[in-house]
């Protein structure tokens, strides 16, 4: 049986394609540009676009199953061309490939960020509306926009089931993702300064664990929350200090003030070359609802996020294996005393 992976470059993908592997089960990766995070794998590598679905239909032919993971992320309210290019059009086209080539089953990954979080006093789960207003930033709407098409091809018969995890933090975070590079920026003391608030924080390897759960056991159409713990980026930092020995960042900035700052954040970046994590974007998110259920997914796949310690240990010493880390006597250790 063959499991097509679109965008299994990626950090999910990385880690999902490794799963896979280890269960026996033959893999073929679409891949765009980089395959470095599979690179030596055993498994089937094919060049391919989701925008271009000629391109999908020769990916999926033959397969059973198909994890669908390719998405442009953004922390920007300006980039909705590409992410409506890739994240909706990407997402209609891998659906039409998998009803011309009678793929069995597609598992589509997508985000926490496309379902509606207020009122922030209740709990989030499945029945949440998607969000649809522009007042929402723009990866949100593409996601949301995204998971109406596959509601739209289940209705055309195509067996399918929705997976909505959190934050995503853990190892073979190759690229980095947005959430590595600020654990690499706190752990050589380079983040100059902090913002109170926080994010559900999920332990990528977990949200395999309950997407092969959902492959497997799900209803067609069933949609699943996969969270961990909320912790904040104080929290965050004090954990990665403890563990690395490196100081703790002290200037920590209130979220509303932060805001002011976002603007010479981006101009900054931009004149260094690099991608600003503190952007309007990312410090609405860190107000977000700090309560997401993961009851179903218990339930129904049997579900159990691991302890967030022990997923930022395993990161930091993913990155330090990695080279992208100074070697550190305290990682080997924990970072115990």
């Amino acid at each position: 049986m063959t499991v097509v992976i679109t965008g299994a470059a990626g950090h999910i993908g990385a880690n999902l394609v490794r799963a896979l592997i280890s269960q026996g089960r033959h893999t073929r990766c679409l891949v765009h540009v980089n395959s470095r995070a599979i690179d030596g794998l055993a498994t089937e590598i094919v060049q391919g676009d989701v925008r271009d679905l000629d391109s999908l239909c020769r990916a999926f032919r033959g397969a059973e199953v198909v994890y669908h993971l390719a998405a442009c992320i953004s922390l920007s309210m300006d980039d909705w061309p590409v992410l409506e290019s890739v994240n909706v059009t990407g997402t209609r086209n891998v659906v039409e490939a998998c009803l011309r080539t009678g793929v069995r089953r597609l598992v589509h990954f997508s985000s926490i960020h496309a379902l509606v979080q207020e009122p922030l006093s209740i709990p989030v789960d499945e029945s949440r509306p998607l969000v649809g207003s522009r007042r929402y930033p723009p990866y949100d709407r593409s996601k949301a926009a995204a998971e109406i098409r596959v509601r739209r091809g289940i209705e055309q018969g195509l067996d399918a089931v929705i997976i909505y995890p959190t934050a995503i933090i853990g190892p073979y975070d190759y690229q980095p993702s947005y959430f590595g590079e600020a654990l690499l920026l706190l752990a050589k003391h380079k983040l100059p300064a902090l913002v109170t608030g926080g994010f559900d924080w999920v332990d990528v390897r977990d949200v395999v664990v309950g997407a092969i759960s959902a492959e497997a056991n799900a209803p067609c159409g069933a949609r699943y929350l996969l969270s961990g713990h909320w912790v904040s980026m104080c929290a965050i930092a004090a954990g990665v200090a403890e563990i690395t020995g490196v100081p703790i960042t002290k200037f920590v900035c209130p979220l509303w003030l932060a805001r002011f700052g976002t603007p010479i954040i981006k101009g900054i970046s931009h004149l260094n070359g690099k991608r600003p994590l503190y952007t309007d974007v990312s410090l609405r998110a860190l107000k977000s609802n700090r309560h997401i259920s993961h009851d179903k997914a218990t339930r129904e796949l049997a579900y159990q996020p691991r302890p967030f310690r022990e997923t930022l240990l395993d990161t930091l010493r993913w990155f330090e294996e990695n080279g992208q880390l100074d070697r550190s006597p305290r990682l080997k250790t924990g970072g115990s005393r």
